[in-house]
């Protein structure tokens, strides 16, 4: 007992000694500190912002056209946008009833619009690119809330299902080629976000904003997942994941709302590098929903928002080093 005794006071005292030398460390000043696991990772910090006049709320959906232009939507505004070449930001159609969201370039020409509603629910339309010619792909009245799409090699497309939420998980990912009704690819998720696809349509990325998840489906065929096919590489910290998009070597770039910058994953799903927003760590441009790549150019247009009174809607350049 006396030497349990000794050895006991013992260490309280070299504890005692080892937390008198200690210094505390000083908290982080920026709005949104980067995870630990994430601060070795490449840094690529955006430029040349465009801030898109009475928008102030969320911007999403950026997809460029043949010729450059850059559509992209106001949601809360319920418009589709335009950015030209010459750095000219004019409205293409402002939706009746609906608000625009992830946006995609089908082979038709068209281009798709995955919409909200103001009841939860909303629709898959198409348009020309100047607004002309709408028609509805997905109606209101299939019972689901589109929130990103894109398509793959075979004319058709994914679309994410944002419903439900923590503890109800009630969306998910489904297909829809020419007039068929929608067919379901992955369910039972809460609040499914952003979509990518491999460029040879034979691996999946969806998002999962409620959990913080990046999941990875490696497909037999347009709907069906591998055997032990279906994984989920990575667990974000902090705010959520948001849209996405897989560039020509299959590298994987995720939005990150809340926090004001992208992460970018390798094929396999390993984090790569970040792409950073100026004025994030003073608690500007956290509301980063998506991106868009140029074809055949490492360019990357991205979209933010303040997300408060009086604050700013963006749009941002960045570039992907090869």
């Amino acid at each position: 007992m006396f030497v349990l005794r000794i050895v006991s006071l013992l260490s309280l005292t070299l504890a005692s000694a080892s937390a008198v030398g200690q210094v505390p460390q000083a908290l982080s000043s920026s709005a949104v500190p980067i995870p630990p696991g994430e601060r070795a990772l490449p840094m690529i910090m955006a430029d040349q912002p465009i801030v898109v006049q009475g928008a102030t709320k969320d911007l999403e959906g950026p997809v460029f056209l043949p010729d450059g232009t850059l559509l992209f939507s106001d949601v809360q505004g319920g418009r589709v946008m335009r950015l030209d070449r010459s750095g000219r930001i004019a409205s293409v159609v402002k939706l009746a009833g609906l608000m625009p969201g992830g946006m995609a370039l089908g082979p038709d020409r068209r281009l798709y619009i995955a919409t909200a509603n103001s009841s939860g629910g909303g629709a898959v339309v198409s348009m020309a690119p100047d607004g002309s010619d709408q028609r509805v792909i997905v109606p209101e009245t299939a019972g689901f809330s589109p929130n990103d799409l894109v398509f793959d090699h075979a004319d058709g497309f994914y679309f994410t299902d944002a419903r439900g939420g923590i503890g109800a998980p009630e969306g998910g990912v489904w297909y829809v080629k020419g007039d068929a009704k929608p067919l379901p690819v992955l369910q039972h998720l809460p609040i499914a976000n952003g979509i990518a696809l491999s460029p040879d349509d034979k691996t999946l990325w969806v998002g999962g904003f409620a959990l913080g998840q990046l999941h990875r489906l490696n497909l037999t065929d347009a709907t069906t997942t591998a055997p032990f096919g279906a994984t989920t590489p990575y667990h974000f910290t902090g705010s959520a994941p948001d849209s996405m998009r897989a560039d020509a070597a299959g590298r994987v770039y995720v939005s990150l709302y809340g926090q004001g910058r992208i992460l970018v994953f390798t094929p396999t799903g390993l984090p790569l590098a970040q792409i950073v927003l100026p004025g994030r760590d003073a608690g500007r441009n956290l509301n980063l929903t998506s991106l868009a790549l140029r074809p055949g150019t490492s360019d990357i247009a991205i979209v933010a928002s303040d997300g408060s009174p009086g604050g700013n809607a963006t749009i941002f350049h960045a570039k992907m080093p090869n």
